[in-house]
């Protein structure tokens, strides 16, 4: 599904969201990957939810983020409580949804100046 047409200054947005690729500006990516308004990282993240570990999750708080959206694939999938439980100890909130709604909400707080971390597994 195409996300947006218009693309925000200074910031990634992103385009287009399907069952084995997203798009980010021009870039294409079919495996999982971070990203932050400002630059994304597609390096050793996992496949899916079941993968999902807190040394995976405190990459992500490393950056920062005053919120992260876990895009857990093309269904919602909830990571074990313990992982949840991390992340909110830390206090910094966590959404889990699919990837195309987690590609909506990120593109709305980027453009809003927020500082979200979006982490999408594939």
């Amino acid at each position: 599904m195409s996300l947006v047409e218009q693309r925000a200054e200074g910031i990634h947005v992103v385009r287009f969201v399907s069952a084995d690729r997203i798009a980010v500006d021009d870039v294409e990516f079919r495996q999982s990957f971070l990203l932050l308004p400002e630059q994304s990282f597609p390096d050793h993240w996992p496949d899916g939810v079941a993968s999902l570990t807190i040394a995976h999750l405190d990459r992500v708080l490393e950056r920062q983020p005053e919120l992260i959206l876990l895009g857990s694939g093309m269904r919602q999938h909830f990571p074990a409580p313990a992982i949840l439980g991390h992340v909110l100890s830390k206090r910094v909130g966590l959404e889990v949804m699919d990837n195309g709604a987690a590609a909506r909400t990120y593109n709305l707080l980027a453009a809003e100046g927020r500082r979200v971390a979006t982490l999408f597994l594939f």
